[in-house]
């Protein structure tokens, strides 16, 4: 295969082009379908994941870095994972703790991606690690956990303009709460076994929720999602440290960092 014909796909390793491909069908079959229903909000997501799938590698080229196999096709399944299984099927609403997953996964992912940032920043041609291991591990963290906020920032714009509902309620069963202190002392009151909310509305009709409990509004999804991101952040900053610390030796590190690429050199 010549090396123009190389450049020309979007993923090079055999088994990342495969996963890259079974997803792209699976996700044109999808759009199909969604387009003969008229399923408008679906052939949107459908052709936003198409165009997510790529982005990778894309990326690879622009900013010259080799992304591992490992990672791009954790990309590929995590991508799939949110839009295709997550919003689409409703796996976030069928399935337990799949968001939570994401979200962990996501953390891991920032981290590396923080990592490679340094990295790319700190081009040398001798030696690319100039800065010390624990350094570029708080950088990796804090890139990470800077994405996932700005995530839930999104998250609770498009619940408080858009009257969406990306932050998932939670449902709870006791609330503590000064705003019920009649004393107004800031005595937090507490209101247990609760087993049902009652809606009032405007004309005065009531409508019992059913729910089995009070429904928390998006806070208890955000701190958890911003917890399991903290993990994943974590764990991958720890395994950055020892990946640079042991001067780019490593089983699991290797194939989650993306490392710089360097024209090669030639003789004049």
């Amino acid at each position: 295969m010549s090396h123009e014909l190389k450049e020309n796909r979007f993923y090079k390793n055999k088994t990342t082009l495969t996963v890259y491909l079974v997803l792209r069908g699976l996700i044109i079959f999808i759009l199909v379908r969604a387009v003969l229903r008229r399923e408008y909000q679906s052939v949107f997501l459908c052709a936003l994941s198409l165009v997510l799938l790529i982005l990778p590698s894309i990326i690879s080229r622009k900013l010259k870095i080799v992304l591992p196999d490992t990672l791009e096709i954790v990309i590929l399944l995590f991508i799939f994972a949110a839009e295709i299984l997550g919003e689409l099927n409703s796996f976030y609403v069928r399935v337990p703790h799949w968001d939570t997953m994401l979200h962990t996964i996501n953390g891991f992912l920032c981290a590396a991606i923080g990592f490679a940032l340094v990295d790319m920043m700190n081009r040398n041609d001798r030696f690319t690690f100039q800065l010390s291991p624990l350094y570029l591990a708080i950088v990796s963290f804090c890139f990470s956990m800077t994405v996932g906020v700005l995530w839930e920032f999104f998250e609770f714009s498009g619940d408080y303009f858009l009257g969406m509902d990306m932050q998932k309620d939670t449902i709870v069963n006791a609330i503590h709460s000064v705003n019920l202190d009649p004393t107004l002392t800031n005595t937090v009151v507490h209101v247990r076994d609760i087993a049902d909310v009652i809606v009032v509305h405007s004309d005065g009709t009531r409508q019992a929720l059913g729910l089995g409990g009070y429904l928390d509004i998006g806070i208890i999804d955000t701190m958890k999602d911003l917890f399991v991101n903290f993990i994943g952040a974590v764990v991958f900053s720890i395994i950055g440290y020892f990946y640079v610390k042991k001067k780019g030796q490593g089983k699991v590190a290797h194939r989650f960092i993306p490392k710089v690429e360097f024209p090669e050199k030639t003789d004049e």
